[in-house]
């Protein structure tokens, strides 16, 4: 994830959920990819958090991640603040309940994916919420690398 100074003008992605160790961090580890492959780095920053952080990333998540070549063992959930929700162009809700940010505080478009909680997901089931969000950040980026 990146952090970025008050004068940043590129297009904001924020992936928010309530543990942000798993749907929100296997999004983010997905969209890092999208960014570098489309050469977006300069137009468009990635935000994750949550709103009620885990102590780790889900360890399912871990293991199916690193079948597809990310290591997201040594990445840390984070409490997602009120001005980076406010800086974002987009947000992107997984499908759980953040319930501690109103959406009405939200200045840009709010999509919820609604995504299974992977945490006490079967391995076969957290692979394949790996696998749609691949897909939906794919085609989230398909989207904004014409804006961007």
């Amino acid at each position: 994830m990146t952090v970025a100074s008050a004068d940043d003008d590129r297009l904001v992605v924020g992936f928010v959920c309530v543990q942000n160790a798993g749907r929100s961090q296997m999004a983010t580890a997905f969209a890092e990819r999208e960014l570098a492959e489309r050469d977006l780095e300069d137009d468009i920053r990635i935000v994750t958090g949550g709103t009620d952080p885990a102590e780790h990333v889900h360890d399912v998540v871990v293991d199916v991640m690193g079948d597809v070549g990310f290591d997201l063992a040594d990445r840390v959930p984070r409490e997602v603040t009120f001005e980076e929700i406010q800086a974002c162009d987009y947000v992107i809700t997984m499908g759980c309940a953040a319930e501690d940010v109103c959406p009405a505080s939200w200045a840009g478009e709010n999509r919820d994916w609604g995504l299974d909680d992977p945490d006490d997901a079967t391995r076969e089931d957290a692979v394949a919420i790996r696998e749609e969000i691949e897909s939906r950040v794919a085609a989230l980026f398909d989207e904004l690398s014409t804006t961007a």
